[in-house]
């Protein structure tokens, strides 16, 4: 039996993720994500979707951010007709991200195609998939629970494991039954989750396996603590009473918003801020706060305490207003501070946010919080790197803003914790980690780290390229 890997995206980057377990010429997908980072380019490597979706006999999706779940529709479009698995609360927050996105492209069509037609030229560029073939997507989906080993082809069988990341994310652990009834395990953590993390779960402990596809991201840095994480946001909050500024957040819809909701209610109910409006400007968050409630089986304890026993909503109170329609988005522009907006995008390359940011960028007496990864090549990367002027829209702004960064917010396990999860498990039969998802200087920095941790069998995927296993 020949059982080899090869990823088409998230190899030596952090966007797009799509790894391919061959077995004698049949394969699984793990993921199918959409490049994120220029547009242009972006829209080129998804348009060129290299995925062989007639050898496909199965897709696991691990998670539901976009650069995991956004390309899904293209497998349907491209003739696959077999089943998608994910956990429940996955498959609910894939849906919403696939359906904006299918939105926000008929948008831009649109658009591009008056702007197109008022000066005369072509216009040629469409969708890579509507909403309708999103319902078609959805209906291939199969869902698995935690810890239910089920068989996705007769001799390859998925268990999923809580990766801690978002809500209903999961490692998947894919095992190969060969001939002579000797088995390989093969895992892929997905994004994987911290330990202490509001909501959620800790990432669990996988059991032994043969092989590993590692994610990378924050290979090179470590997070604060959630207590440090705390005394900042609350430092934040009290300098926009003092200023009566605006702090803008730009958030992704799923897990980031319905934290910082819950960080802020907690920070007001313990008395250590005042009362501040806040304005969830994202009907995606919206729809995603409303999954989160149906969704216990993913609460950590202290959210299980809160909503099932006590019956308390800990994703929403008095100073929480959910922004659905545009006018309300706009009138936010004109509203004085103190008020936080949380908004989508994560990375501020599309959505309410890069409105939100064009309006209040210039004053000194806003701030700019930045509360996860920013992708090369994103608005959010260039105010990360204190850019003094940035392209928003296609306008100049000077960035006046107060710009702040706290990275305790992320859903992604820094290079420590990744490593004290590593240790955490039986690794005694691991032969190789094949390491994926980050850029090549953090990479580099983290294998060494790795191999001087006692894990000498360490591969930096390359795109396209075949391991044997």
């Amino acid at each position: 039996m020949n059982i080899s890997l090869y990823s088409l995206g998230a190899a030596e980057e952090v966007t797009g993720s799509k790894h391919v377990l061959e077995i004698d010429g049949r394969c699984i997908l793990v993921d199918c994500g959409a490049f994120q980072g220029r547009r242009a380019e972006a829209d080129r490597k998804n348009r060129n979707f290299e995925v062989p979706a007639d050898k496909l006999d199965a897709v696991v999706l691990t998670h539901a951010h976009y650069d995991h779940c956004g390309l899904l529709p293209m497998l349907t479009l491209n003739g696959f007709r077999g089943n998608v698995y994910a956990t429940p609360a996955t498959r609910d927050l894939a849906n919403i991200i696939m359906m904006d996105s299918a939105r926000i492209q008929a948008r831009d069509a649109e658009y591009l195609g008056r702007r197109a037609a008022k000066h005369g030229e072509a216009f040629s560029w469409q969708p890579l998939f509507t909403e309708t073939d999103v319902v078609a997507t959805v209906n291939q989906f199969v869902t698995v629970s935690y810890n239910r080993p089920v068989f996705i082809t007769p001799n390859v069988s998925l268990e999923f494991y809580d990766a801690g990341h978002i809500l209903g994310s999961a490692m998947a652990l894919l095992t190969v039954r060969k001939p002579d009834g000797s088995e390989v395990k093969v895992a892929f953590t997905g994004d994987l989750g911290r330990k202490h993390k509001a909501i959620i779960r800790d990432p669990a402990v996988l059991p032994p396996v043969d092989y590993m596809l590692l994610e990378s991201t924050y290979g090179n840095r470590r997070h604060e603590s959630s207590d440090d994480a705390l005394a900042m946001l609350a430092e934040v909050a009290r300098n926009a009473v003092k200023t009566n500024g605006k702090i803008i957040i730009p958030a992704f819809a799923i897990e980031r918003t319905q934290e910082l909701v819950y960080y802020f209610h907690t920070l007001v109910d313990k008395k250590i801020i005042p009362e501040i409006p806040i304005y969830v400007d994202s009907p995606m968050a919206v729809n995603a706060t409303s999954i989160f409630q149906v969704h216990p089986e993913c609460y950590d304890a202290d959210i299980h305490e809160a909503f099932i026993k006590h019956h308390k909503n800990p994703f929403g109170f008095n100073s929480l207003r959910f922004v659905t329609s545009v006018e309300e988005s706009k009138a936010l522009n004109k509203m004085e501070g103190p008020m936080i907006i949380i908004s989508a995008d994560g990375m501020c390359e599309a959505g309410r946010i890069t409105h939100h940011l064009a309006n209040n960028i210039g004053d000194p007496r806003n701030q700019i919080l930045l509360v996860g990864y920013m992708a090369e090549h994103t608005l959010g990367r260039r105010l990360q790197n204190r850019e003094l002027e940035v392209k928003i829209m296609g306008e100049w702004y000077n960035v006046r803003a107060e710009i702040t960064q706290i990275n305790a917010f992320s859903a992604h396990a820094d290079y420590q914790e990744a490593t004290d999860w590593l240790k955490s498990m039986d690794t005694s039969s691991l032969r190789k980690i094949f390491m994926i998802h980050g850029e090549p200087d953090v990479q580099a920095v983290f294998k060494d780290h790795l191999e001087a941790q006692g894990y000498p069998n360490v591969q930096i995927v390359k795109y396209g390229e075949t391991y044997d296993l």
